[in-house]
């Protein structure tokens, strides 16, 4: 029997190498230039995530669990509460269940964090880091989530209902996931990527800021110009495609642990794994975080943009398939 002959090669050409080295060089650069620290953390954690979209590869050591982390910013953070001076760090961050033309288990982030910087400030930077990136002027477009809702949906995601949400879906001619009910923040997030994102355009970065407060993660809450409650972050996105989020960072330790646990309860009642909570994390902001706002970007996407490929895989040297 002919024996077919492994798969050892490179799916990304030289160029597609050599550019990723070169973006490496220029964010390198970049932040040398303005006195930004590189860092490096811990891949490896004794606590994992408690989002419950994310899931943590798992392994083992002297009996016991470590996992792998999702991204850097709890061990970030911790720098942050001790030294607090602007820090980057470029890494492997890994995911289960991240798979597909814009996914890889395992990927690579740029991270950043900038003690008293606005959210604005960060979006500035964000548009000058590209440019050098992309060797030419970057305009980004910026656009908050309520006005892109009231856009393209034609209602205020702030103050609607899951009967409005399930509504525009069928005038839009939107398939409903079985399953989907009454969770407000199920309906925002289908909403968002199979009417919304669509409908910007496909050749052109945008920021979407100031989403919903249910929607706030690790970021600090506070009022849009309808006085309304929402959280302070930003996503960046090229077309559909996210490849960037910001968030005005939480400083608060109980609120912080408070998240905490109403992620594990979801995490819960969805049967799936509950997380020890990340008591160093805890314990950093206990001590205290300075006011800052940080921003994690997926430089795998960027490379695929920056070199017009089509899949991720493409820009990888090996993808997981061939790992």
């Amino acid at each position: 029997m002919e024996e077919h002959e492994p798969n050892w090669k490179s799916q990304a050409d030289i160029d597609v190498i050599k550019k990723r080295a070169q973006m490496m060089q220029n964010i390198r650069a970049f932040f040398d230039a303005r006195n930004v620290l590189e860092v490096e953390t811990p891949l490896l954690s004794a606590f994992s995530s408690t989002e419950p979209n994310l899931h943590s590869f798992s392994t083992a050591y002297q009996n016991k669990n470590y996992y792998l982390n999702t991204s850097p910013e709890y061990a970030m953070k911790r720098l942050l509460a001790q030294y607090r001076q602007p820090i980057f760090q470029i890494c492997k961050s890994f995911r289960v269940d991240e798979l597909g033309p814009n996914h890889n288990p395992e990927f690579t982030l740029l991270e950043w964090y900038r003690p008293g910087f606005t959210l604005v400030q960060l979006m500035q930077e964000l548009e000058q880091l590209l440019a050098v990136i992309s060797f030419q002027p970057v305009n980004i477009q910026r656009k908050s989530y309520q006005s892109l809702f009231e856009q393209y949906a034609g209602f205020n995601p702030h103050t609607t209902s899951a009967k409005q949400c399930r509504q525009c879906a069928l005038e839009h001619q939107i398939e409903i996931p079985v399953g989907l009910d009454s969770d407000i923040d199920e309906w925002l997030g289908w909403l968002f990527t199979q009417l919304v994102l669509p409908a910007i355009k496909k050749d052109q970065f945008s920021i979407v800021y100031d989403f919903p407060k249910s929607q706030c993660a690790l970021a600090k809450l506070h009022k849009n110009q309808d006085d309304i409650v929402v959280a302070a972050r930003f996503e960046l996105f090229f077309g559909d495609l996210e490849l960037a989020n910001a968030f005005h960072e939480l400083t608060d330790a109980e609120e912080q642990e408070k998240r905490f646990r109403e992620e594990n309860k979801k995490r819960s009642d969805l049967g799936l794994h509950v997380s020890d909570l990340d008591t160093n994390f805890l314990a950093a902001l206990e001590h205290g975080l300075p006011e800052c706002a940080g921003i994690a970007m997926g430089l795998d996407r960027l490379l695929m943009l920056l070199s017009s490929k089509n899949k991720l895989s493409d820009v990888l040297s090996f993808p997981w398939q061939t790992c």
